[in-house]
């Protein structure tokens, strides 16, 4: 579970994030969303540590991000897996060098126990028979396979992912949607999703943060998003035809 209390972020006079109060639990898919300049990505690099806050706090299982040492931050970075935006592979590395990046790096695993952990994570997101081929060799979405391996290869606690379907056509998105959702229950994994697709926030939006202005405007499921009155929420969501139709639906199955 990572916990955020009253957190508040500037940059010189503009203050971007104005106390934010949430939390995401464990095995549930949770998305921020709003428009641009409403503050989400600077929410997600200060879940990330990237930030660090001006004011109120952020814990993972009970520990207090900005109460930790040196050390207990390196530990805590152990513990989390990113999906950038993009994908951001090595372009000169083969996809099983890419997934086991970070087994080199931060932990004394041998050669062996990498190679065993690399491939059971490539047969996890079914990326068979593509060990040895480069990122420019393999589609888009299996580029994002290959992230979303990458990031769960060292078995992390939490997961953040940056506009995962960035530049993917829409079936291939809701195929990394779900196989995200997949993980984060298979492996009980706290899971942050900044996205702007709403069909992401159909398929698999079990918590929804939505931002505006740096404000918490609204937090709810993909199920009670259809029929809030929040102004600003809907203005946002419901733009498309599709969204209107989606809401439709659900208000009429409530009479």
């Amino acid at each position: 579970m990572i916990e955020v209390n009253n957190i508040e972020k500037s940059f010189g006079e503009q203050k971007v994030l104005k106390g934010i109060t949430t939390k995401f639990d464990a095995g549930q898919t949770s998305l921020v969303i709003g428009q641009s300049g409403s503050g989400k990505t600077v929410f997600l690099k200060s879940l990330l540590g990237i930030h660090e806050v001006d004011s109120g706090t952020i814990s993972f299982d009970g520990r207090i991000y900005g109460h930790l040492n040196k050390d207990e931050k390196r530990d805590l970075r152990t513990e989390i897996g990113m999906v950038f935006q993009g994908s951001a592979l090595f372009d000169s590395m083969t996809v099983e060098e890419n997934i086991g990046f970070p087994l080199k790096m931060f932990t004394n695993k041998t050669p062996k126990e990498i190679k065993e952990r690399v491939d059971f994570v490539i047969e996890r997101v079914n990326l068979i028979n593509a060990h040895h081929k480069k990122p420019s060799e393999i589609s888009g979405g299996m580029q994002k396979r290959v992230a979303i391996a990458r990031a769960i290869v060292n078995n992390p606690k939490y997961l953040f992912c940056d506009e995962p379907n960035s530049g993917l056509d829409p079936k291939t998105a809701i195929v990394i949607d779900n196989l995200i959702q997949e993980i984060t229950k298979e492996y009980n994994i706290t899971t942050v999703i900044n996205t702007h697709d709403m069909n992401s926030v159909m398929e698999i939006g079990e918590k929804i943060v939505f931002l505006k202005n740096g404000l918490l405007e609204w937090e709810g499921s993909n199920k009670e998003i259809f029929k809030t009155d929040n102004a600003a929420v809907t203005d946002f969501v419901y733009s498309s035809e599709l969204f209107k139709r989606v809401r439709k639906m659900y208000l009429e199955d409530d009479k």
